[in-house]
């Protein structure tokens, strides 16, 4: 990933949360990401880690319309992912895609028990929220032009409680130098 495309995506991120009254705590660790692909318009997203501790942390990401959030899920980690601003589309599955599992799973949505299908779709407008426990697979994508993402969950672990159903798929960019970065992101200690 290009530091210009990096840098351009920061201070998106920046304007849309300064528009919308967000405002980042001091200091705040950024992170920018193309899943390893290339394609940050396609599959991308801006997190910034307000809370990182033992018990618990939060995220607030940005996305723009197109950038999904690939198919994952997590083995340890339980999260709340809240649309700030926007509305955002996330896509759930009881089990890894593509693999035998159940036609239906339930979720709270804005704390109410919710069936849902197996790939089956649920729209998050601003304010609301879906709780995902471990090892449910979701995916997501703003249907708004811009998009603010909330999450609140338990320890997070990038390194080794992200799992991606495509193989492919890196949590960090690789980086190309060609102007100089506004920040160090998370993958740059």
């Amino acid at each position: 990933m290009k530091r210009t495309a990096i840098n351009a995506l920061i201070r998106s991120a920046s304007e849309c949360f300064g528009r919308h009254g967000w405002t980042l705590p001091p200091n705040p660790r950024w992170d920018v990401t193309d899943f390893g692909l290339g394609h940050w318009e396609q599959a991308g997203l801006v997190l910034v880690n307000l809370a990182e501790q033992p018990e618990y942390c939060e995220k607030l990401m940005y996305a723009r319309k197109g950038m999904t959030t690939l198919a994952h899920c997590h083995h340890k980690k339980k999260e709340d992912i809240i649309s700030r601003w926007g509305t955002l589309q996330i896509q759930l599955w009881p089990g890894r895609p593509g693999e035998e599992m159940p036609p239906t799973l339930e979720v709270l949505v804005n704390n109410q028990l919710r069936t849902v299908a197996s790939g089956g779709f649920v729209e998050l407008n601003s304010g609301e929220r879906v709780t995902l426990v471990p090892n449910v697979y979701h995916a997501f994508v703003p249907l708004t032009d811009e998009c603010i993402i909330g999450e609140v969950s338990t320890a997070n672990d990038d390194q080794n409680d992200n799992f991606f159903i495509n193989p492919d798929i890196g949590r960090f960019p690789n980086i190309e130098e060609d102007e100089a970065p506004l920040l160090r992101l998370i993958s740059e200690k």
